[in-house]
């Protein structure tokens, strides 16, 4: 079954810079996302998946390294 979000659904143009920053920008670009935060690369997620929110992977240095999307 396919799933419709509404909004801007991806990022690409975030990977490279700060977490935080990218989550501030997502969260002003898609308001129907109320819930975006940053994760460290590897760390254990659930799998189901939500309109409203947007994991935003980082590294050691809280740089986004993969493209943050809705999910």
């Amino acid at each position: 079954m396919a799933t419709y979000c509404n909004g801007k659904s991806s990022w690409p143009e975030l990977v490279g810079i700060n977490g935080e920053a990218a989550v501030a920008i997502i969260m002003r670009e898609n308001p129907r996302v109320v819930r975006a935060g940053t994760f460290r690369e590897g760390s254990r997620m659930t799998t189901d998946f939500r309109c409203d929110r947007v994991r935003v992977w980082v590294d050691d240095h809280d740089i986004v390294t993969s493209v943050p999307k809705i999910g």
